[in-house]
C-alpha cells in the first residue's frame, strides 16, 4: 500500500487529523511509526468507547506500524480534568494498580498482543526534578491553558481550577516527547493536550505528532459519552449475554452510529442501514440483534454472539427462563420474598428488594411480583429474576 493510500485508509473514520498530509509524509519517511495511545486507569473496565480508538491502533498494527498502549499511572495521580466542569479527584495508587491489571487483557480483544508494547509515563515523569518541571512549564502560557473549554467555562463562572490541573495537559504533552511519538490517538476531547504535544515536540527538536481522534461514542442512553460513571457503558469485558442484553437497550436512532462506530461497518454501509431503517424496510428490533451479535462476536467470538442472541431471545422476548442458572439454597424457610432476593444476591439489600418489586423488576416462575411482604411459599424449586437478564433457581433448605 502506498504511503497515500496507507494515509486515507487511516484518516477514514477519524474526527479530526493534524494532518493527513504530514501522515502521508511521515509513512513515506519513516515507513513505520510509533503510534501512541495513552488512557488512565481510572477504573478497572474498558468499554465500547475506548474500543474506537483500539479498533484504529489495530489498524496501524496490521500496517505494520509499532503501537504503544500507554498507561498513565502517574497522571491518574493528578486526575484527567478534560470534559468536567469540576475538579476531578485524584485516585490512589493502590486503585491504580488494581486497575491495571485487566487493561492488557481487555485490550487484547482488538489488539494483536504480541505486537502491542505497553508503557508507563511513571517511568519519565517520576524522576523529573522541579527545574524540569520549571522547563516545561515555561513553554505554555497561562493564557493558552484557558483556551481550553473546560478550563475556559470554568473560569468564566467562577468555578475553581487547581494548579495541580493545569498541570495534566503538560504531563500528557511530555509523555510524546518521552516517546518520540509520530501519532496520537484519542478522543476528539483530547485535541487540546495532543496539540500542546506538538508544540513540547517541536521545542525538545523532534517532528511534531499527527494528532488523530475518533468520533465520541455515546451511551446506551443515546446521549451523554459513554462512561461507567454513568451507568451507560458496555465492558469489553463483559459476559457475552450481558453485552448482548445492554445492546438491545440503545435506542433505535442510535443503530446507525453503533454499527459505524461499535461493530466498525463502512460509512456506506451504515448510511444504507439508515435509509433502510427510515424506510421500514428494516425493522429497528431486528438490525438491533445483527447489530448487537455482530459486536459481541468482535470479543466473545461467533459461537458465544449466536448463543447470547438465543438467550436474549429465549429469556427476553418469550420469557422462558434460561435453562442454566445460578442455584441458591436457603438454609432456613423465610418469611417473605424480600429476604430471599437479598440473600440470593439478587438485590443488595432489603431496602433495595423492596425498590426492585415496587418497580415490576421481580419475577417469581415468571409472574410478576407486586407485595413485598408476600410470604415465601415454595416448598420445591422456584425460579427467582430480577429484569431479564439476572436469574436465581432457589431450592429448598436441607432435610
Amino acid at each position: 500500500m502506498t504511503p497515500a493510500a496507507q494515509a486515507a485508509f487511516l484518516a477514514d473514520g477519524c474526527a479530526d487529523i493534524v494532518s493527513i498530509e504530514e501522515l502521508e509524509a511521515r509513512i513515506a519517511r519513516k515507513r513505520r511509526l510509533t503510534v501512541k495511545f495513552g488512557v488512565d486507569p481510572s477504573g478497572s473496565e474498558l468499554h465500547l468507547g475506548h474500543a474506537v480508538v483500539l479498533h484504529k491502533m489495530r489498524e496501524f498494527q496490521d500496517l505494520g506500524h509499532r503501537v504503544i498502549l500507554l498507561i498513565g499511572d502517574f497522571t491518574a495521580l493528578i486526575g484527567d480534568p478534560t470534559g468536567r466542569n469540576e475538579q476531578r479527584k485524584p485516585i490512589s495508587r493502590e486503585q491504580i494498580e488494581a486497575n491495571m491489571t485487566t487493561y492488557r487483557e481487555q485490550a487484547g480483544r482488538v489488539l494483536d498482543l504480541e505486537r502491542l508494547e505497553i508503557m508507563y509515563n511513571s517511568t519519565w515523569l517520576r524522576p523529573l526534578a522541579f527545574d524540569d518541571l520549571l522547563r516545561l512549564t515555561s513553554q505554555v502560557t497561562v493564557a493558552r491553558m484557558l483556551e481550553r473549554n473546560d478550563f475556559s467555562n470554568r473560569y468564566h463562572t467562577g468555578l475553581p481550577i487547581s494548579l495541580h490541573e493545569l498541570l495534566y495537559p503538560v504531563a500528557q504533552a511530555y509523555d510524546s516527547v518521552a516517546m518520540e511519538a509520530d501519532v496520537e490517538l484519542g478522543g476528539t476531547e483530547q485535541l487540546f493536550n495532543f496539540m500542546l504535544a506538538r508544540q513540547f515536540q517541536e521545542h525538545a527538536g523532534q517532528p511534531p505528532q499527527i494528532c488523530m481522534t475518533a468520533p465520541i461514542l455515546e451511551g446506551l442512553d443515546g446521549e451523554r459519552r459513554m462512561g461507567k460513571s454513568l451507568g451507560n457503558y458496555v465492558s469489553i469485558g463483559e459476559p457475552a449475554e450481558q453485552q448482548f442484553g445492554k445492546l438491545m437497550s440503545l435506542p433505535d436512532a442510535m443503530i446507525p452510529r453503533y454499527a459505524r462506530l461499535a461493530a466498525f461497518r463502512s460509512q456506506g454501509a451504515c448510511d444504507e442501514l439508515a435509509s433502510q431503517l427510515a424506510a421500514g424496510a428494516v425493522g429497528p428490533m431486528a438490525a438491533k440483534k445483527d447489530l448487537a451479535e455482530e459486536i459481541v462476536a468482535i470479543y466473545h467470538g461467533r459461537e458465544a454472539a449466536r448463543a447470547a442472541r438465543a438467550y436474549f431471545e429465549r429469556t427476553v422476548q418469550r420469557k422462558e427462563a434460561p435453562a442454566e442458572m445460578p442455584e441458591f439454597v436457603l438454609q432456613a424457610w423465610p418469611r417473605n420474598i424480600t429476604l430471599v432476593l437479598a440473600a440470593s444476591g439478587l438485590a443488595p439489600s432489603k431496602r433495595e428488594a423492596e425498590r426492585l418489586i415496587a418497580g415490576g423488576g421481580v419475577r417469581l416462575n415468571g409472574e410478576p411480583v407486586t407485595n413485598p411482604s408476600a410470604p415465601w411459599q415454595e416448598r420445591t424449586p422456584a425460579v427467582l429474576s430480577v429484569g431479564s437478564r439476572r436469574f436465581v433457581r432457589v431450592l429448598p433448605p436441607p432435610q
